[in-house]
């Protein structure tokens, strides 16, 4: 497919997006979520691909929000609409099998901040700044961010940040918990890369599994527990299971094949 909003490319088993709009600050119009959609397809169903990557273009931002333009003149049905569409495609992010890091250069705020958060785990250049400043136009988050950043920081530092609207640094993020590694801007990619690089060596199901199954970590019903048990019995009679077992009794490497 041919994108205008975004640059996707494959290096070493894993698809890069680059959210290609610098001279908007990579903001998020309709185009660029048709297209995230379809580029999220391409990950999802090449099995030649096994991870991905999503960052912004130029060295400003990562996402620096929607792009507002796109709001005026809409009613509440078409406004619930706009934000649904945006949360279905980020969940599609979320419960990807395949592990999504966010790589985020420069701004992440309003619904790049969102989009970050969809992404597994985030990896922030040290120019990096979070937030969620939707209150200033008398709005909030609508594409999941009142959901993601509270089970990412916790309740109370969440509704401070949604309330004010402030942003917060690289460093302060790390200390929240809402992002993992923190390096020099010219180090994030490689970083990245370096992690999927060590994902890409395990068993592929069991890392989807595990993608599954923690996405249920807050449910009130225990299904968290019964699904890990589930997946775990699952696993056991999958042939990366005996290779894995065979390959640590035999003192060897292992050899998954995803299956």
């Amino acid at each position: 497919m041919l994108y205008t909003t975004l640059n996707f490319e494959i290096s070493d088993q894993t698809g890069i997006i680059t959210i290609n709009r610098p001279d908007k600050l990579n903001a998020l119009n309709k185009t660029v979520f048709d297209e995230l959609d379809a580029a999220l397809d391409e990950i999802i169903n090449d099995p030649g691909i096994k991870s991905a990557i999503i960052t912004g273009s130029g060295e400003k931002a990562f996402v620096a929000g929607a792009d507002i333009a796109e709001f005026t003149g809409l009613d509440a049905e078409k406004g619930e609409a706009l934000a649904r569409r945006g949360q279905i495609i980020f969940d599609k992010i979320e419960y990807s099998p395949k592990i999504i890091v966010a790589a985020v250069n420069g701004y992440a705020l309003g619904g790049g901040c969102e989009l970050a958060m969809a992404c597994h785990f985030r990896v922030a250049a040290d120019n990096a700044k979070f937030g969620q400043p939707e209150v200033n136009l008398g709005l909030l988050p609508g594409y999941g961010g009142t959901q993601r950043l509270t089970r990412l920081i916790g309740k109370g530092r969440a509704i401070e940040l949604l309330a004010t609207g402030n942003m917060i640094d690289a460093v302060t993020a790390f200390n929240y918990g809402l992002v993992n590694h923190v390096v020099a801007g010219h180090e994030l990619l490689v970083k990245a890369k370096s992690i999927l690089a060590v994902i890409h060596t395990k068993a592929p199901l069991a890392v989807a599994a595990c993608v599954e199954t923690v996405q249920l970590a807050y449910d009130s019903n225990n299904r968290g527990y019964l699904l890990e048990a589930k997946s775990f019995g699952a696993l056991l009679q999958t042939a990366d299971s005996k290779e894995g077992v065979a390959a640590f009794l035999e003192k060897r490497k292992p050899a998954f094949k995803g299956s």
